[in-house]
């Protein structure tokens, strides 16, 4: 069975060519950064279509990675897929604790304050002292506000319903 473009989670990009031998610059999106690495079986969607690659060899540098593509051997190979996404299989990330999630699986779900919805979640920002639920407005929210709302479980963030498809927060609407 063909893996669909839905089952595929984007957890990097490559930025430009580092040196003259096919290396890259990679922005990952795994925490911690070297995790990118890790998984088996990657893809980069290069013009359109997505395409098994294979990491030869990677680390660290800076605040991102660089690594060695298979058959990627000289600077101007490494400018052909400058700018691709990287995904792996949904089925390939590590199961998580019970009250642990995924960013992936947040996004979309109703976000409620008792029983007025404020919205959906969006995306996620990471920042330094917590991650932010961006919550966009929907048909039948309050009203057509974006929101920043700490990701705070426990406090901010009451229930996370993944089957329900919600989260409860308890933030004041006006905010």
């Amino acid at each position: 069975m063909a893996e669909t473009a839905e089952e595929r989670l984007i957890i990097g990009r490559i930025g430009g060519p580092y040196g003259i031998r096919g290396w890259v610059k990679i922005r990952s999106f795994t925490e911690p950064i070297e995790g990118l690495l890790d998984y088996r079986n990657h893809h980069i969607k290069r013009k359109g279509v997505w395409g098994a690659v294979q990491f030869e060899e990677g680390r660290r540098h800076g605040k991102g990675l660089v690594a060695r593509l298979r058959d990627v051997d000289s600077r101007n190979a490494a400018e052909a897929v400058a700018g691709c996404e990287v995904a792996v299989a949904a089925a390939e990330l590590p199961p998580l604790r019970e009250d642990e999630f995924y960013w992936h699986q947040l996004q979309g779900l109703e976000v409620r304050c008792g029983e007025e919805l404020l919205g959906r979640v969006g995306h996620l920002l990471e920042t330094g002292a917590n991650d932010v639920l961006v919550v966009n407005p929907c048909s039948g929210s309050r009203d057509r506000r974006q929101r920043l709302i700490p990701w705070l479980r426990g406090g901010v963030v009451t229930r996370v319903n993944l089957t329900e498809a919600c989260l409860d927060v308890d933030w004041d609407p006006e905010y």
